[in-house]
């Protein structure tokens, strides 16, 4: 490169000429220091810009890395990456340096730290330049503010399961524990750190679900309806004011499930058309009648909660001999008890070449309960 008639203000040696603006390159950019002799330049000129140590926050519990005001989930078996990473972020190369390569090996000095050797390449001013810098990284374990809040059994939403003048079945009570276990798979799986269930315990009543937002505990309060049926209602209650004086609430989702499931037999009150088999709660009751077969589905005003009583359910049901088909609304079979013939409804779903039958014996009489096909058929249409 020839020399030019400028001189480095330093030490008064001439420095090199600069090309035109058309043809300079990325080699030349501008910088404080380019007007510096060769000597002066490299005297000053810093090809990596290291901090003495990092120190990278981790979650104890959990493993989440924290990155500036975020706790990211990384899933890592051991730091390494990590640290590679902070180091990466906080290294910085002077801007006159091109074909610039880097590699790094770590070195674990102990389970909490991590010796970064960083060797670094390039060229400056069409001559290669090389540096090698060590950066120490602390792997700082501590609690995130997911786990924190776990810990403190911090719930931001209630959702209690009762039924109305019963409790809730085993079946519902399990449903329930593991549609609040989806729903806030769900949620983490949307990258959502402040879902998760505090506490689930069974009380005499039912089922209590905290859970740690409110959307969380709407979410699981309508999936658990929509599946067995029953009504939501809400209410908020004031807990706290956060730093800024703004009003915490805790809402509570009551869920009040149907007073009838499916597989309960009832009789209905003002209803001479017989028992009937529950094959649905959602929306409004739903079944099939006992002594036709037909479907029965109640009036809208009625709900899932119609006038009526239980007279047992679809289990209580046992075999006996069905003796003869009287004609097609009547057939005889053996009481399950006394073994004496009866005449009973012939609902359409008894097969006329059948031996056996299914009976349910109540205070309401025997009636022939559908067979598990016609059961199926009856639920499908509920």
């Amino acid at each position: 490169m020839s020399e030019s008639r400028a001189f480095c203000p330093r030490c008064g040696g001439q420095v090199p000429e600069r090309p035109p603006d058309d043809e300079a390159t990325e080699s030349l950019r501008p910088s404080a220091s380019v007007d510096l002799c060769r000597s002066c330049y490299f005297d000053d000129f810093e090809f990596v810009d290291a901090p003495d140590e990092l120190t990278v926050p981790v979650c104890a519990r959990c493993g989440a890395v924290r990155k500036g005001e975020r706790w990211v989930d990384v899933d890592a078996v051991d730091y390494t990456d990590v640290a590679i990473d902070a180091v990466s972020e906080a290294l910085g190369v002077h801007v006159d340096v091109e074909d610039v390569a880097w590699q790094v090996e770590p070195e674990h000095v102990d389970q909490n730290t991590i010796r970064m050797h960083c060797h670094f390449t390039g060229v400056v001013r069409d001559e290669p330049v090389s540096e090698e810098v060590v950066v120490p990284v602390t792997i700082a374990r501590g609690t995130c503010t997911r786990c924190g809040r776990i810990a403190g059994d911090y719930y931001a939403s209630l959702v209690q399961l009762r039924a109305t003048e019963r409790t809730p079945s085993t079946e519902e009570l399990a449903r329930t524990k593991e549609i609040a276990n989806e729903v806030v798979a769900d949620m983490e799986a949307t990258g959502d750190r402040n879902a998760f269930v505090t506490e689930m315990g069974e009380v005499d009543a039912g089922l209590d679900v905290k859970v740690s937002t409110t959307k969380i505990g709407k979410k699981i309060a309508y999936k658990v309806v929509e599946e067995f049926g029953g009504t939501v209602t809400d209410s908020e209650t004031l807990v706290t004011e956060d730093e800024d004086g703004n009003e915490v609430y805790r809402v509570t989702f009551a869920i009040r499930l149907p007073p009838y499931t499916p597989g309960d037999v009832v009789d209905l009150a003002d209803d001479d058309d017989g028992p009937v088999l529950v094959r649905s709660a959602r929306g409004n009751l739903k079944g099939v009648r006992l002594t036709s077969g037909e479907r029965y589905e109640a009036a809208h005003e009625d709900g899932v909660s119609p006038d009526a009583r239980k007279l047992g359910t679809q289990e209580d049901g046992v075999e006996t001999t069905l003796v003869t088909v009287e004609d097609e609304h009547a057939i005889q079979v053996l009481d399950p008890e006394t073994y004496e013939a009866k005449t009973i409804a012939r609902p359409d779903y008894v097969d006329p070449d059948a031996e056996t039958v299914r009976v349910l014996k109540s205070r309401a009489g025997l009636h022939v309960l559908p067979d598990q096909q016609t059961d199926e058929r009856a639920s499908d249409g509920g």
